[in-house]
């Protein structure tokens, strides 16, 4: 499903963001008037294709929080989160202030201003949460972090075409119905038995839960005509629980590394599921 326009990046540092596979992920995707994405993460292929339609969902409440705030009070929003974006609150002491802010607030609007300053300030665009469910990513120590005006306004336009949800993807598959389409980006597979990184919400993403949706994949791909494309880490066990699909191999550029020396290839994969 291809889309006409240049190339949009989202408007939020993602790690396992999809912008550069954008083009791959369109060449497999189905025509279809609605999308729906499980794992919609920071955006990129919402904001690159173009259906009539979108599902989005997400298991991070403040994210989801973040884009329906967006979408129904974008001035004020904008206007309100570009104030945080200063010299002043580019320093440590500040950035620790006010993710204390964030963590003990209960303010949803508040919450969705400091989510994006978080986000453009914090570690490499990391968004991780400890045991308690509090937000725990560092200071990044950027020289000027950007505030992203044009890519939100280009979000908020396109987000009054779009539902967003936070539920575990088990009951987003369930409200899947003919002529959609699914996109699947969960939180990948392991490459090795140390690089577990899967606390973008509290809580995880496990072995079985990624059984579980190679199984609801097969199962709305096969029987119920509803397509799902899936990108993982290619390794021995996605290859297995993927074993259904049609496989397209990828290599591609990644690391949580700040560093683009430390960023090395690894292979990836697509899995589409269809009659």
């Amino acid at each position: 499903m291809k889309s006409n326009n240049k190339k949009k990046r989202a408007f939020l540092k993602w790690a396992g963001g999809k912008y550069s596979l954008v083009s791959e992920i369109n060449e497999q995707l189905p025509s279809a008037n609605k999308l729906i994405e499980p794992f919609v993460g920071a955006g990129s292929v919402f904001l690159n294709t173009s259906y009539k339609q979108y599902l989005l969902n997400d298991i991070n409440p403040d994210l989801i929080n973040l884009y329906n705030t967006l979408k129904h009070n974008t001035e004020q929003f904008i206007s309100d989160a570009q104030q945080l974006f200063c010299a002043a609150n580019n320093q440590r002491e500040r950035y620790e202030a006010l993710r204390k802010e964030f963590n003990q607030s209960q303010d949803s609007y508040s919450r969705s201003v400091l989510f994006l300053y978080l986000n453009r300030h914090g570690y490499n665009g990391l968004c991780r949460y400890n045991a308690s469910g509090y937000f725990n990513v560092p200071f990044g120590r950027y020289r000027a972090p950007y505030f992203p005006r044009d890519e939100l306004y280009f979000f908020a336009e396109k987000a009054q075409r779009a539902e967003f949800t936070c539920l575990p993807f088990q009951k987003v598959f369930s409200k899947a119905r003919q002529n959609a389409v699914i996109y699947c980006d969960p939180p990948y597979a392991p490459i090795s038995d140390t690089a577990h990184f899967t606390h973008y919400a509290k809580g995880g993403f496990s072995a079985q839960d990624q059984i579980e949706l190679a199984r609801l994949a097969m199962r709305a791909g096969h029987k119920r005509n509803i397509p799902v494309l899936i990108s993982n880490h290619d390794t021995p066990f996605t290859r297995e629980i993927y074993r259904h699909a049609r496989l397209t191999e990828l290599q591609v550029r990644r690391s949580i590394s700040q560093k683009g020396e430390k960023r090395v290839k690894v292979g990836e994969l697509l899995a589409l599921y269809r009659c």
